[in-house]
C-alpha cells in the first residue's frame, strides 16, 4: 500500500498546515522547510501525481502561484515532474521562493555545465 499523500492529508483529514491563503480549487501553505522567507507552496485540492496529468488544473495552480509570486517578487516559480527531476511528493506543487541578492539558495543547476547524453 502507497504511503499516504501528506498534502491530501492536509486537504482531506486536516493534517496540521500554516494555510496563507486559499481559492476554490487550491491552496497556499508554508512548507515544513522553507529555503527563504515567505517560501509558498500552491496546492490543488485535488489530488493529481504532477502537472503533467491535468494541464488544465496545472495552468490554474500556476495562476494562483503567479499571484502569490506577485505580492513577494522577485521570486522563483518552481514544480517538479519526476523523482529524477526532484520531486519528492507525487501531488502537484508549486513553490513560489522569494530571492533577495546575496540570499545564497542556489538551483539544483547553478554553476553546472550541461552533460550531453
Amino acid at each position: 500500500m502507497a504511503d499516504p499523500c501528506p498534502f491530501c492529508e492536509i486537504l482531506e483529514h486536516g493534517a496540521p498546515a500554516t494555510i496563507v491563503a486559499e481559492w476554490r480549487e487550491a491552496i497556499a501553505i508554508t512548507p515544513l522547510n522553507p529555503v527563504t522567507d515567505a517560501h509558498i507552496l500552491v496546492i490543488p485540492r485535488k489530488h493529481v501525481d504532477d502537472a503533467t496529468v491535468d494541464p488544465i488544473l496545472t495552468g490554474i495552480v500556476m495562476k494562483y502561484a503567479a499571484e502569490v509570486a506577485d505580492a513577494v517578487s522577485p521570486a522563483n516559480i518552481i514544480t517538479s515532474i519526476g523523482a529524477e527531476a526532484t520531486q519528492t511528493v507525487f501531488h502537484l506543487h508549486v513553490h513560489v521562493v522569494p530571492r533577495r541578492h546575496g540570499d545564497g539558495l542556489h538551483l539544483p543547476w547553478t554553476g553546472q555545465k550541461v552533460v550531453s547524453t
